[in-house]
């Protein structure tokens, strides 16, 4: 799996995910962004343009599905795979998930080739722009 360059954005609000997160896409060459919750992250996603965003479902403030639905609704941000992370494999939380445009669904925690099979199955399908 070459990864190498492709920018990739972790929005959790667990510092512990957000390491582990960083430590595995880093080790494949990724460019990794890293934001605690989705008012963070919306500022960095305009500046960066990431190729791929992992965003977990509860956080504080502004939650992971407002956060992927501001993130879909953003003509220039629409394409970009939008991954929702979660501790619960719930089938209402993939389904509300999909509601706001969400493209895969991660079990928290995961583990690093899952993590990094997801990046590759949706680094391709982002706008190259």
């Amino acid at each position: 799996m070459d990864l190498a360059g492709l920018k990739v954005m972790v929005i959790d609000d667990s510092n512990t995910i957000r390491r582990s997160a960083e430590i595995f896409l880093g080790q494949s060459g990724c460019q990794v962004l890293l934001a605690e919750d989705g008012f963070d992250a919306l500022a960095k996603i305009a500046d960066h343009n990431p190729d791929v965003i992992f965003v977990d479902i509860m956080m504080p403030r502004l939650d992971g599905y407002q956060t992927c639905a501001l993130i879909k609704k953003n003509p220039r941000l629409a394409s970009t795979p939008v991954i929702m992370l979660s501790s619960r494999d719930g089938l209402f939380d993939r389904a509300r998930g999909r509601m706001v445009g969400s493209d895969e669904y991660l079990t928290k925690p995961f583990t690093k080739d899952s993590l990094l099979k997801a990046v590759a199955q949706h680094a391709g399908r982002s706008s190259a722009t």
